[in-house]
């Protein structure tokens, strides 16, 4: 594999349809250029039909507009913007386009603790109480046939590697009707005018889900996680983020916060309702995106374009490395892109690993290509944000695949047929 790829870009044709756009002037003052496809093993032709599945989907009226990127050996060979960031103003979706990109945050979330981790400020199977005490002595609920429920000493201690794969027996409490997720909507953690320090002492009165370790659970772990590279570090998320991450990372339009001069730049986020009718769920113009607001959320907080995260998975695929600037170690991250999701840990419902995949420290990984039943290779990773931004990294294809688009509620569909269009693509695979 090449190590240590620098992302290139030149200027070159695609088959672009009516709302296709130019590349920003930010792109070119850098002097990137979009690579020829089939230098790095892609087939130019079979590329567009990128495009051609968006115009698909905005032809039916089941996108406004998105961004689509394709990277391969550490070349952008496919860039393209369609459609609308603002339907109702008619404007137009451009390359940097900035989105909220959710829970794509929480990869980013997890490399933080992971250079704490390799500064030695703790270990990985360390107890989360022992720097959040505010979870020490919480217990786990156990459903009986009585209805009555009864609560009972985590069979061990809930660990920092457990934040980072979701075996916490934490919740979102949106998922199911439990008594706990009941309790966990009632105490609203993820409010934004609160603090996740405030998050974590509500969560110190509420019961775990499940035995830790032992289930698989989306939830708000990582915004725990997020508190506790906080406490650890003595820096906001926020400062700790822009300092170490998103400035050797060059990812200048990433943040919890998106300043007014951006505003132009930002998309409007739409929803669908269960009759196919859409709606806007948030405007831009009244943003709560436009204030910088306390909670600081590690798990879904960031807004950010999409050659900023393209730039996060690059750094992802070069073992830590970014155009010389190291974030993490080979090792560490290669710990990261592993599966730690045991036999006997029980998947959840709600928002499943689906067959064939498990879980590493931040993301999906792919384990058995047959059974996920779709185009890819074992050890590939990946994640979403609920608003149907995607993005997936194949290291042993050097691949990195991004669509973000702003949809409500999330769009498996298109996601599933964006990572078709990208895998068909490939014309030289490795052995």
């Amino acid at each position: 594999m090449k190590k240590n790829s620098r992302l290139r870009l030149s200027f070159g044709r695609f088959g672009l349809f009516v709302m296709m756009t130019v590349f920003s002037l930010d792109l070119i003052a850098e002097k990137v250029r979009l690579a020829k496809p089939e230098l790095v093993g892609v087939s130019s032709q079979r590329l567009k039909r990128i495009d051609n599945l968006v115009a698909r989907k905005l032809e039916a009226d089941e996108l406004v507009g998105a961004v689509s990127l394709v990277a391969r050996r550490g070349e952008i060979v496919h860039f393209s913007a369609a459609g609308y960031a603002d339907a109702e103003a008619k404007k137009p979706m451009m390359r940097d386009t900035i989105f909220r990109i959710f829970s794509m945050t929480k990869a980013i979330t997890t490399t933080a603790a992971m250079m704490l981790y390799e500064e030695g400020r703790y270990q990985l199977f360390d107890p989360v109480e022992k720097y959040l005490p505010e979870l020490a002595g919480v217990k786990v609920y156990i459903e009986t046939d009585d209805g009555n429920g009864r609560l009972e000493e985590p069979r061990r201690p809930m660990t920092i590697a457990d934040l980072m794969m979701h075996t916490s027996g934490l919740t979102y409490g949106n998922f199911s009707n439990s008594e706990v997720d009941k309790k966990v909507r009632a105490a609203n953690l993820l409010d934004r005018n609160s603090t996740t320090r405030e998050m974590v002492k509500k969560l110190g009165k509420l019961p775990l889900f499940a035995h830790p370790g032992e289930h698989w659970q989306y939830g708000v772990s990582t915004d725990v996680l997020g508190e506790l590279v906080t406490r650890v570090s003595g820096k906001p998320l926020d400062e700790f983020f822009a300092e170490r991450i998103f400035k050797p990372l060059k990812m200048v339009d990433t943040g919890f916060s998106l300043p007014k001069e951006k505003l132009n730049r930002f998309s409007v986020n739409y929803r669908w309702g269960l009759d196919g009718k859409r709606e806007i769920a948030e405007a831009t113009a009244t943003s709560t995106y436009l204030e910088k607001k306390p909670f600081l959320s590690g798990g879904g907080g960031l807004v950010g374009s999409t050659t900023d995260y393209l730039n996060f998975c690059q750094m992802i695929l070069n073992d830590g490395d970014f155009d010389g600037k190291r974030l993490l170690s080979p090792k560490s991250v290669q710990l990261m892109r592993s599966n730690h999701i045991r036999d006997h840990v029980v998947p959840e419902s709600g928002v499943p690993l689906g067959d064939g995949n498990g879980f590493g420290l931040g993301f999906l990984v792919n384990l058995d290509v047959p059974d996920t039943r779709q185009l890819g290779s074992p050890g590939t990773i990946g994640w979403l944000g609920v608003a149907s931004t995607f993005y997936f990294i194949d290291p042993k294809e050097e691949l990195i695949g991004l669509i973000m688009t702003q949809k409500l509620p999330t769009d498996i569909r298109i996601l599933r047929d964006f990572k078709v269009a990208v895998y068909q693509s490939l014309i030289e695979i490795s052995d």
